[in-house]
């Protein structure tokens, strides 16, 4: 990998497939968006914090890790989570062992439309990615997209 800052800059083919890369992101992302709202009346990221929440032991994240998990701003975040304490998918409490802190907690009815929305989200990502590929692509497409991710390629 080149360092950080190289004025090396991307071939055509590089730029070519990036801009493909970022193409085919959003047109899946729409999709799966556009059926969760449309079938569940739960945008993508709703339903991802409520998966964030759901993957954690106990079923709480902060908030600042959260916003992280979730790729969206702190204050994005909140607004979100707002939202879904509003509708009573979501509650909030004080960080144990920091009266500052505030960690974002997946309630019962949270846990229920996570399970009802996952039918349709799930569905879609076999449908809109899975069924893309050929054989031996998948495994191929996600060790390049696991290298992509680790933290170990850009410091």
């Amino acid at each position: 990998m080149p360092e950080s800052g190289s004025s090396r800059l991307p071939t055509r083919v590089e730029l070519g497939v990036w801009r493909s890369f970022l193409r085919a992101h959003a047109r899946i992302t729409r999709v799966l968006e556009a059926e969760l709202i449309a079938e569940q009346r739960l945008s993508l990221a709703a339903y991802d914090v409520l998966v964030q929440l759901a993957e954690t032991p106990s079923m709480r994240m902060r908030m600042t890790e959260l916003a992280d998990a979730v790729l969206l701003s702190r204050s994005g975040v909140t607004r979100l989570v707002d939202r879904l304490e509003r509708a009573g998918l979501v509650g909030r409490e004080r960080a144990d062992g920091d009266g500052r802190g505030i960690v974002a907690v997946l309630t019962p009815l949270g846990a229920e439309r996570l399970r009802s929305a996952s039918t349709t989200h799930l569905a879609g990502v076999a449908e809109h990615f899975g069924e893309s590929f050929g054989p031996g692509e998948l495994d191929a497409f996600g060790r390049t997209c696991d290298r992509l991710a680790a933290d170990d390629v850009f410091p």
